[in-house]
């Protein structure tokens, strides 16, 4: 079982930035692939961003250039940089592991970029 916990969503206006945080209940290097999904209002979930344990990283194109995610594996936390943030942006930001071939997903954190 792998709890993770994300953190650091808030109300930031048009241009600014956010980090959100992942914490996981485990060692982050045996996760295979980790991953931010949100989700808006009256939308489907959708994939932001990933990174695989071999160092791999992609970007749905909406946010491409603007985010960037990483891994402290020493903090067992996986990071989402959010800048140049825009109202489309607003959602509940989600993480998810990837571990023994089953998916985790943390509760969640709520962004709002509005002015």
């Amino acid at each position: 079982q792998v709890q993770l916990v994300e953190s650091g969503g808030g109300l930031v206006q048009p241009g600014g930035s956010l980090r959100l945080s992942c914490k996981a209940s485990i060692n982050i290097f045996s996760i295979n692939a980790v991953a931010w999904y949100r989700q808006a209002p009256g939308k489907q979930r959708e994939l932001v961003a990933t990174s695989t344990a071999g160092g791999a990283t992609n970007y749905a194109d909406s946010v491409k250039g603007r985010f960037t995610i990483s891994r402290d594996n020493a903090k067992n936390t996986v990071y989402l940089q959010m800048n140049s943030l825009e109202p489309e942006d607003t959602a509940v930001y989600y993480c998810n592991a990837i571990w023994l071939a089953r998916s985790f997903w943390g509760q969640g954190t709520q962004v709002t970029v509005s002015s």
